[in-house]
């Protein structure tokens, strides 16, 4: 029996689109920018800065020198920012309504300049702290110190909540992600590309715990 949730944000809980960063930088003349940031890769320098080992000047910086261009610091966050999206109402109301039933967690792979900017986004959106309605609590990797697929994170969440590793169910959309928590005794769902949460427990919503 499922009595906790785990999620991811991106591609889970909030509508991002990778691609937005490449187009992004080139539209400032920078080419093959998806060589340091991509769906399926990126460099040490953005693993160190979703990790909060690198601060959001140095990674500006790092920018500057990878592109060999001035970048203001707007410019640099703007791009980097252009693969949040929303979140849709539909997984805001899903999540409030499984917050009643479950213990409900975020754990996301994110830096600083992106949480900056979808966590004033949201609320302004919604006109409350749409994290602090939907989870009970949120663990995000440049303040954890950690990112997924290290199994450090999801012990540390177990841990610290006082969770039963099996009665947790982790939702992610990189399978990586879901088999390091599966190997940290979790149990994982991998949500497919294009798959909706709300859509998944309302055709259902019985069967879920049985995933």
């Amino acid at each position: 029996m499922i009595k906790n949730l785990i999620f991811d944000l991106g591609g889970v809980v909030l509508d991002i689109r990778y691609e937005n960063v490449a187009e992004a930088f080139a539209r400032q003349g920078v080419p093959n920018t998806e060589s340091f940031f991509s769906r399926h890769a990126q460099s040490h320098e953005m693993d160190l800065f979703e990790e909060g080992k690198m601060t959001s000047p140095q990674f500006r910086n790092y920018v500057r020198h990878m592109a060999g261009l001035p970048f203001s610091d707007t410019q640099v966050d703007e791009c980097l920012n252009a693969i949040l999206l929303t979140i849709p109402e539909r997984r805001v109301a899903l999540l409030t309504q499984l917050k009643k039933r479950y213990g409900t967690f975020l754990f996301s792979n994110t830096n600083a300049i992106n949480y900056d900017s979808f966590t004033a986004t949201a609320r302004q959106q919604y006109g409350f702290d749409v994290f602090e309605r939907c989870f009970h609590a949120t663990y995000f990797s440049h303040l954890m110190g950690v990112r997924k697929p290290s199994l450090d994170g999801f012990k540390r969440i177990v841990k610290e909540q006082r969770l039963v590793a099996a009665e947790t169910l982790f939702i992610d959309d990189n399978p990586n992600n879901v088999a390091a928590a599966r190997m940290a005794g979790l149990q994982g769902f991998h949500l497919e590309r294009g798959n909706d949460i709300a859509q998944l427990f309302e055709r259902r919503p019985a069967a879920f715990p049985l995933f």
